[in-house]
Formats: C-alpha cells, sequence, structure tokens
C-alpha cells in the first residue's frame, strides 16, 4: 500500500484546523457593568448632592441599589470660607471634596461636566456659559454609559429661594436628556458600532431610557411639595448601619470644609445627644422630615406617590411619553394664539411655560403667581413679552402699580415697538434698602404692569418679590 504524499496530509490538517477554528464560537463585548447605576444623582455644585443623600443613603446601603453621581460645575465661583483659594484653584479644591463626600457613602462613580459655576437667578444666563449643547451631549453620554433607571436631579422651576440658576439649569439639561437619551438620532456618534482598533471619537454606546425621574428644590417653602412625590423618613434607622439615614448624610456632607468650615468645626463637636436635638429643630436641622422627593415623569406608569422603584421591572426601556396635550396653559395659549396684540411675562418664566410643554410636565407644581426674591435696595427687572402683528409697528403704552416706597424706573410710558411677531420690553423697579429688623417682617410684593394698545387694555403681568437681606443677582 503506498504512503499518502506529505504535501496532501499537510493540506488536509491545514484544512481541518481553519474548519476548526472557523466553527469556534466568539464573544462581543457588552456593556461594562461596573458602571451600571440603579440611580443616577445629577446636581449643580459640589455639596448639592445633599439635596438627596439621605435617600440615597438608604437606597445604598440597605436596597442595596448602584448609585452614580454627576455634577454640572465644579463650584469655581463660589466662596471659599475656609482658606484662600479662589476660581480655578477652589474648584479643583471642591471636586475633591466632591468625591471624598461621595465616597463616604460608597459611591466611587462620579463624573463632572464642564458647566462654568454661573451666580445668577437666570436659567437662561447658566445655560447660556456652560455651552448648552455641548454639555446636553456629555450627559446623554453619560446616561448611556450608566443606563440608570432612577435620575434625582434639581427641579427646573423658578422659586422664592436659592433659586440658583445653575440649579435649575441642571434640571433642564437632565429633563432634555431623559427625553433623548433614547433616541438613535440624538448624537448618533456616540451609538456608532466598534471601527478600527484605535478609534477615539466614537463610543460604541446603546440607546438608554431612564424609568423615573425626581427633583428636589431650593425653594424657601418646601411645604408646597407635600405630596407630589413619595416621602422617606430621614430619621429611620438604617437596619444595617445601626446609624439614623440623615446622619449617614451629615458624616458625607462634612467633607465640603471649603463651604461650611464653621458648621463643620461645631458639628464634629458636638454629642449624639446634641445632634439629635438640633435635627429635630425645624430652623436648624439640615434637612426636612420626611424627606419628599417631587415626581416627575415615569416610563413605566404607576402614581407619584408610589415608592422610587416601583414598577420599574415591568416595562422594557422606551421612549418615556410626554403628554403634551394634558397641559392646560398649552391649550389656552393656542386659544389665544389669534388674539394680538398680548402680554406675557417673559424671560425665564416664558421659557419654563414653553419647557413644561414641550417635555411633559404640566403637573409640576408652579408659583400661582410667579415669584423671586431680590436683595433689598436693588432693582427688579420684569421682562415683559409684547406679541403682535408682524406686518406692522406698534404703539402701547405701559403703566405700573408697585408697592409704596418702589419706583418704576424704566419702561413706563408710550413705547413704539418694531414691525415683528415678538417684542421683549424690560422694566425696571427700583426697591427699598430695608432695615435688618424691617427684614426679618418682609413679606412677598405683588407688582403688577398693564400694557394698552388703541386706548384698551391688552394685557397685564404680576410678579411677587420678596426683598430680602442677601439673594443672587437677577
Amino acid at each position: 500500500m503506498n504512503s499518502i504524499p506529505k504535501a496532501i496530509m499537510l493540506c488536509a490538517v491545514l484544512t481541518l484546523a481553519g474548519t476548526s477554528k472557523a466553527q469556534t464560537s466568539q464573544a462581543i463585548n457588552g456593556a461594562d457593568d461596573r458602571f451600571k447605576a440603579d440611580i443616577l444623582v445629577v446636581v449643580a455644585h459640589p455639596d448639592d448632592e445633599a439635596l438627596f443623600t439621605p435617600y440615597v443613603a438608604r437606597a445604598k446601603y440597605d436596597m442595596h441599589k448602584r448609585v452614580a453621581v454627576i455634577f454640572s460645575t465644579r463650584g469655581g465661583s463660589g466662596v471659599n470660607r475656609f482658606s484662600r483659594e479662589r476660581g480655578p484653584a477652589m474648584a479643583n479644591e471642591r471636586e475633591i471634596e466632591a468625591r471624598e463626600a461621595c465616597a463616604r457613602l460608597g459611591i466611587t462613580n462620579v463624573w463632572f461636566l464642564d458647566g462654568k459655576d454661573t451666580a445668577s437667578q437666570n436659567v437662561l444666563d447658566s445655560l447660556s456659559n456652560w455651552g448648552h449643547g455641548a454639555n446636553l451631549e456629555r450627559l446623554v453620554g453619560l446616561i448611556r454609559l450608566t443606563r440608570p433607571e432612577v435620575i434625582l436631579t434639581h427641579y427646573p422651576g423658578f422659586f422664592i429661594g436659592e433659586n440658583h440658576g445653575d440649579h435649575q439649569a441642571t434640571g433642564v439639561l437632565v429633563t432634555e436628556a431623559f427625553d433623548l437619551a433614547a433616541n438613535p438620532l440624538v448624537f448618533p456618534s456616540q451609538l456608532a458600532g466598534e471601527t478600527k482598533h484605535y478609534e477615539w471619537t466614537l463610543s460604541n454606546l446603546q440607546t438608554w431610557q431612564p424609568k423615573k425621574i425626581y427633583y428636589g428644590s431650593d425653594a424657601d417653602d418646601n411645604r408646597q411639595f407635600e405630596g407630589s412625590g413619595p416621602a422617606y423618613s430621614i430619621r429611620e434607622v438604617s437596619p444595617s448601619q445601626n446609624r439614623p439615614y440623615w446622619r449617614l448624610a451629615l458624616d458625607s456632607g462634612m467633607a465640603h470644609r471649603t463651604q461650611f468650615p464653621d458648621d463643620i468645626d461645631r458639628v464634629s463637636k458636638m454629642t449624639d445627644e446634641q445632634l439629635e436635638k438640633m435635627m429635630n429643630d425645624p430652623n436648624a436641622a439640615w434637612w426636612s422630615e420626611p424627606l419628599t422627593l417631587i415626581f416627575g415623569k415615569s416610563g413605566v406608569g404607576g402614581k407619584p406617590n408610589d415608592d422610587v422603584f416601583a414598577h420599574i421591572d415591568e416595562m422594557p426601556a422606551s421612549p418615556a411619553p410626554k403628554e403634551v396635550a394634558s397641559c392646560g396653559h398649552t391649550a389656552q395659549r393656542v386659544e389665544s394664539e389669534q388674539k394680538q396684540p398680548r402680554v406675557e411675562l417673559g424671560g425665564s418664566w416664558l421659557y419654563y411655560a414653553r419647557f413644561y410643554a414641550a417635555h411633559g410636565l404640566c403637573k409640576l407644581e408652579s408659583p400661582k403667581i410667579p415669584e423671586i426674591g431680590v436683595k433689598a435696595g436693588t432693582p427688579v427687572v420684569i421682562p415683559i413679552v409684547v406679541l403682535h402683528d408682524p406686518s406692522k409697528v406698534l404703539s402701547v403704552k405701559l403703566a405700573g402699580n408697585v408697592p409704596p416706597g418702589w419706583k418704576l424706573t424704566q419702561g413706563a410710558g408710550i413705547i413704539n415697538l418694531p414691525a415683528e411677531e415678538s417684542t421683549s420690553i424690560p422694566v425696571h423697579v427700583e426697591t427699598p434698602a430695608l432695615t435688618a429688623e424691617d427684614l426679618k417682617k418682609s413679606e412677598p410684593q405683588e407688582l403688577r404692569l398693564n400694557v394698552e394698545a388703541d386706548g384698551k387694555v391688552v394685557g397685564a403681568v404680576r410678579l411677587r418679590v420678596l426683598l430680602k437681606g442677601s439673594a443672587l443677582p437677577e
């Protein structure tokens, strides 16, 4: 029997080896589970995470939820009460403080956007100063990376209180990202599949739809939000940590020494009994009891007061409904579009009226009369918008009713408007300086501005203004 030639045998062996290799299964890497979050907290500045830390401590330690935190800014325009560093140097310090505060709650997945700390009450100032589109893109990318079930963020609204524009802008960006992250046409470069080995511009992510969004407010009066979402006791004792949730949150907040050195020194010297007494004092406690999470919207149904994680597993992630048609003020706007001229309060107030309708947030609380708190002795600028026939010029008369001691200094009288659809008129009202004693008794005052055209009142705007000892610029 002739032996098989060596060349033929070698060819057969190579063929079998190639066939075996071709039949071997290959695995495609999935998403990195190290960064998966059940809860994503997105806040404006280092220390703002404290809005939610009593609940976060509950979720982290006793519900075993994975938590990640994003800060919109590094807090560079704040005040350093501990040492001399300012601006970018302090921002670097505050970033470390924020990471330490999160680490004290066992949270290590922490990111920062590129927002510039902007000290004003105007959400539009913050959005402009940050680079709205660029930071929205980064935020959508982080949502697609962390794949959160629930997002906690600032309330996108305008209330008497700290009313920080950066807080508002964070709530705006997060709401927008909540609605956009599942859309494959939004920032598609983030979703481009794997290409070259050294590709550094394409992320190879997947779309993601968070299930629920909740808000926290810095308004002076948080009683207005009672019943607007699930409430959790901060005094309840954690079964796993054997301490109240407020104490776990307090220990986390003690990392922010640049902002609260005196409070930290004072609190660190207190006994447990003294701390309990402080937290039972509504005027001294760092958090209200209970802590209410203000319901924004849900893609999985349920009621606003349901537990945060109720119904989370009942539906696959899909774009959350907007329910724009349910907005009462939207219907009113449609009905009044034929009425010209007409008058609206502009600026941030008009922006939010449109924003709520566009994002299905019609049930969010808003003051019945628009309001703001300003420093006594500084002017209030009231942005009036007149909508009118764009084909011709319009002459209007603006008059105002202001409290005694207040003075309308700019914007009153006869004003000739150009031929355009919408004209903004800034109205300046000078406020009186108040003594410290008067400030203690200060109550919101109502301003009313009327606009006439052709001898008839075509509209009016109202604004409640509280004079305070200090406040962010309008």
